[in-house]
């Protein structure tokens, strides 16, 4: 997938979305339909809600492709990380264990794959537990399908 790199504004805050990075958890639609609608074009409408639900909301994207920016304090190249400073180590890395689902590892992170290939993720990545995804070694929210416990 192409690295593209959209922007989406209400005004006073600007998403910024990754569509490469994105592993389609949902988390963003769930947790507030009425600014992300993933059958629709534009997808995201900022306008639709306020600038605090939308910062909540864009903290939980798992994989880093969603980051947001304050208008008057920030640029587009700034946009600030999902995962707020305080909430990471003096090592810049923090790991999570997600009940029944994967494991979250928050970071600028190098993942070397089995072929050889490098993947950069910028804020964070969930890796898989269940053995079931079809991305691995990242999760593809196969373990909700399989009931996965762990």
């Amino acid at each position: 997938m192409k690295d593209i790199t959209k922007h989406y504004t209400n005004g006073e805050v600007t998403i910024v979305w990754r569509p490469a990075l994105c592993i389609h958890s949902g988390n963003c639609w769930r947790g507030l339909h009425e600014v992300f609608h993933p059958d629709d074009r534009p997808w995201i409408t900022p306008e639709a809600s306020t600038t605090e639900k939308i910062v909540a909301q864009v903290k939980h994207c798992p994989s880093g492709a969603l980051k947001y920016f304050f208008n008057h304090e920030a640029t587009k190249e700034n946009a600030m990380e999902s995962v707020p400073a305080t909430e990471v180590d003096d090592s810049g890395i923090r790991v999570e264990v997600k009940p029944n689902g994967p494991l979250r590892v928050y970071g600028k992170l190098r993942v070397e794959l089995p072929n050889g290939e490098v993947v950069i993720k910028e804020t964070a990545a969930s890796f898989c537990r269940c053995g079931l995804s079809k991305n691995k070694p990242f999760c593809d929210q196969s373990h909700k399908e399989s009931g996965f416990v762990g």
